[in-house]
């Protein structure tokens, strides 16, 4: 009653003003991530559709370079007492984000603090699995989350000869495309981006196979890698020998060979998901999707693809206003429509099995064929050996292997040794970081 009666008098109803001002103000929320371009544009209309559904927060998105350049540099101002609120993290951040000890403010715990209801059964069961601690414990907000596809150009197909409603589905069947596409006057019939992630580890749980022991580093921090087996060998001599005959042409490491699709430089090619919006904006020429090839004679294959892209990680140390602000956002982002609306745009996939129905009843997946195919490749059921990969010092481990297949391709070292050294060399940062976080 007395704050009722100070209310209402004229001077306490100033000084309530006064009081009140400086709470009414938004609550500001750095968001710095790796998207440039198109999907730059797409993350900054994310933020601005939260921003404009209400008016307590705003979200700013700051892009910070590269996937390793953003990470290095809120690793730098995590130490300096500014780090942003949000950072957005590639899936091989994933094991060092969750060995930071002190660093991370798990999801499920932020969402829980600020009164939302926070039910991890909801997402994607590969997407939400990878992000999830032993404990069971989710840590990230799984965001744009992409895996390896196959895309072809159906005019280049039909130049060639080729049926263009019928990409070829195996490594053989693509060996014996890109042979056409040559002979066709294709001068790159066929080339892939992020050469570890395609040709190695999804090309490992594809075919039911460990990319690294302990289920892939799930087990523990004690996995070492294992892709130097007869049928890793027999791939990559196979893309070595495409190579030499001019059939695949390697663009250059991480997502260099991105723009050579959608160019129409590169006829065929194997990459993430979430390129197609690119494809979608650019390509001049009609394309098709289709999932990754594999080897026919192997039992077991094909089985499911593995986990791309990035999620986004809240970092500790901020007040308590700030990570209601983060749990508001990650609220409006987990929104059926808007997930379905970012899957939609993009190629990522939804991150919720709702957003995947929302879309599929739609008919935007009729209407745009080829788009299922990364959400078919992810859930469908996985094995110990096909749940993800997830291992320690990943950006060192992808360099290594982006170097030892170079000397492949250049014909500077056989199969077997450059596989066998990407593996000693590897398993050395994984005893590395075994030795940190025991």
């Amino acid at each position: 009653m007395k704050i009722v009666q100070f209310v209402r008098s004229a001077a306490g109803a100033a000084v309530f003003a006064l009081c009140a001002g400086p709470a009414a103000a938004q609550v500001e929320v750095q968001w710095w991530h790796s998207m440039s371009g198109a999907l730059g544009e797409w993350v900054n209309d994310v933020a601005k559709g939260f921003n404009d559904s209400q008016k307590d927060y705003k979200v700013v998105p700051v892009y910070k370079g590269t996937y390793d350049e953003s990470m290095t540099a809120a690793v730098a101002a995590f130490r300096a007492g500014n780090a942003p609120h949000i950072l957005q993290v590639f899936e091989v951040g994933t094991a060092t984000m969750m060995a930071s000890k002190g660093v991370v403010k798990p999801v499920a715990q932020l969402m829980q603090e600020a009164g939302y209801k926070f039910d991890p059964k909801v997402y994607v069961p590969a997407v939400a699995g990878y992000y999830t601690a032993p404990n069971g414990q989710m840590l990230s907000l799984p965001f744009n989350s992409s895996t390896t596809v196959f895309y072809y150009n159906k005019d280049a197909f039909k130049a060639a000869g080729l049926d263009p409603d019928k990409p070829p589905k195996t490594w053989p069947e693509v060996a014996l495309a890109a042979g056409k596409l040559k002979a066709s006057g294709h001068k790159c019939p066929f080339t892939t981006s992020w050469i570890s992630w395609t040709q190695l580890e999804s090309f490992s749980t594809w075919h039911n196979t460990e990319f690294a022991t302990l289920n892939n580093g799930f087990g523990g921090t004690g996995a070492r890698l294992a892709f130097n087996t007869p049928l890793h060998q027999r791939h990559i001599e196979n893309l070595a020998n495409m190579a030499k005959q001019g059939i695949f042409i390697y663009k250059g490491r991480a997502n260099t060979a991105d723009a050579s699709f959608p160019s129409g430089q590169c006829a065929m090619m194997t990459g993430s998901s979430g390129l197609y919006g690119s494809v979608k904006r650019n390509a001049k020429f009609a394309y098709g999707i289709s999932t990754l090839p594999y080897y026919p004679d192997v039992v077991g294959a094909p089985q499911n693809t593995v986990i791309g892209g990035a999620s986004l990680w809240v970092l500790s140390g901020k007040k308590p206003a700030e990570y209601k602000a983060v749990a508001a956002f990650f609220e409006h982002l987990s929104k059926p429509e808007v997930q379905a609306a970012n899957h939609q745009r993009t190629g990522y996939l939804p991150i919720t099995m709702a957003a995947y129905e929302l879309t599929e009843k739609s008919g935007f997946y009729r209407q745009n064929p080829g788009t299922d195919v990364a959400v078919t490749q992810m859930i469908r059921k996985t094995t110990d050996k096909s749940r993800g990969i997830r291992l320690g010092n990943f950006v060192q481990i992808r360099t290594i292997v982006d170097e030892e297949t170079e000397q492949v391709w250049s014909g500077k070292k056989s199969v077997k040794d450059a596989l066998d050294t990407a593996i000693k060399r590897g398993n050395e940062q994984l005893e590395r970081f075994e030795k940190a976080n025991r």
